[in-house]
């Protein structure tokens, strides 16, 4: 069951919701908090919120998911969508990306090149160094970029995040500490 907009707020940092003396089943719980992400990575955009959650709710087999169902569903519905990963290899991947979220709120990243820096010179760039210029960006306009390490994926050279309103930081925080993300404004970085 799809929960209605008002039944979650991200800013309630989930009062009842995730309590562990409260009864809620671990699905409940998880479901809970996916939504109440999905609501912040999707800002103003509840339809491609919802999108995600019913796809996520689809891939979710068990009636106790594990961590690593719930995150392996949560990537595989967001990537491209509200999120990006990025392997430390790939900065035009990574660029492209970013700017494909960006664009949803009409934004331009200004990388400081243009689209005719060859491949060899992209693939010398950073990814943290990327990641740290999108945020400031980002941070002109109200929006904050967010990085994550995904440890179903063992290797420290994966970059995951997502953008959302600034204004939401401390809920973002929140929710990603809820479901075990360790994730930091990417200036941090």
């Amino acid at each position: 069951m799809l929960p209605t907009a008002g039944e979650f707020d991200p800013d309630d940092n989930y009062a009842g919701h995730a309590d562990a003396d409260s009864g809620d089943d671990d699905e409940l719980s998880a479901e809970a908090l996916i939504w109440q992400l999905l609501l912040l990575i999707n800002p103003d955009d509840e339809d491609a919120a919802r999108q995600q959650f019913e796809a996520w709710q689809e891939l979710i087999e068990s009636a106790e998911p594990s961590r690593e169902e719930v995150l392996s569903a949560l990537r595989a519905v967001t990537d491209w969508r509200s999120c990006f990963f990025a392997d430390q290899l790939d900065a035009a991947g990574l660029i492209e990306c970013i700017d494909e979220l960006a664009a949803r709120w009409n934004l331009r990243i200004d990388w400081g090149f243009d689209d005719s820096v060859e491949e060899n010179a992209l693939a010398e760039m950073e990814i943290p160094t990327l990641i740290r210029h999108a945020h400031d960006e980002l941070r002109e306009h109200g929006y904050t970029l967010w990085t994550w390490q995904p440890q179903e994926l063992s290797s420290e050279s994966v970059y995951a995040g997502w953008i959302t309103q600034r204004h939401e930081d401390e809920a973002v925080e929140a929710v990603a500490a809820a479901l075990g993300f360790d994730t930091r404004p990417a200036g941090a970085l």
